[in-house]
């Protein structure tokens, strides 16, 4: 409850940032470069005299995006492996249970870095490098959700009236594990949130003048 009430706080915020913030998100002005804390500059200003409070809300639209893009990426890709493992089971199971370990003995932020490498620095690469990084997880749980499940009166009984594998898995079991992949899905949004911030302060991430955290912390740092 509470990664989810964090999460909302953070969708407010995103949300709110044109109307809380209390300058532009390029607003300068460089006579007012590298201020200290001050009650004009709550959080002080950067170089260029922007405003760091204001960097830092619209910063979180960024965060948020990612957060939430990559999150999805790596649910459709995890749940979809996931069912079709715990559903089928023998082989097929037993190549995509590969698969999960593979991707599990890499780092995320190591095989994103990879990714990054390849596509370019970009928002968009960390997105998709954080997503692919993290369906393993989902497989994993879904994949023993449905393994209990398919054994289920409600299953058999759909089976033996004839219905089709795919109706099967798509009417009766995964509506009934949509209460972990919720949970699952707040733990990975705060983990794609992080590995984005650690990406861009690398320089791999969001590209100036695009505010992120993680590029916030490293102008800060230099």
């Amino acid at each position: 409850m509470i990664g989810l009430a964090l999460i909302v706080l953070l969708l407010l915020v995103a949300l709110t940032a044109d109307f809380i913030a209390p300058q532009g998100i390029d607003e300068q002005d460089l006579r007012k470069g590298l201020l200290a804390p001050s009650g004009e500059f709550l959080l002080g200003t950067d170089e260029f005299g922007r405003d760091m409070l204001s960097r830092i809300i619209h910063g979180s639209r960024i965060s948020l995006q990612v957060g939430i893009i990559a999150t999805v990426l790596s649910a459709v890709i995890g749940i979809s492996l996931g069912v079709i493992a715990g559903y089928f089971g023998g082989r097929i199971d037993y190549l995509i249970q590969g698969m999960v370990d593979v991707s599990w003995a890499f780092p995320t932020v190591l095989f994103a870095l990879f990714l990054i490498a390849v596509l370019g620095p970009s928002l968009t690469s960390v997105m998709v490098s954080v997503g692919l990084g993290y369906w393993g997880g989902y497989a994993r749980v879904v994949r023993g959700q449905v393994l209990s499940l398919r054994e289920w009166e409600f299953v058999i009984a759909a089976r033996s009236i004839g219905a089709n594998d795919a109706r099967i898995m798509l009417r009766h079991i995964l509506p009934n594990i949509v209460s972990p992949v919720i949970v699952m899905s707040t733990l990975m949004m705060a983990d794609a949130i992080l590995i984005e911030a650690t990406l861009s302060f690398l320089g791999m991430g969001a590209q100036p003048p695009v505010p992120s955290w993680g590029s916030i912390l490293s102008a800060g740092r230099a």
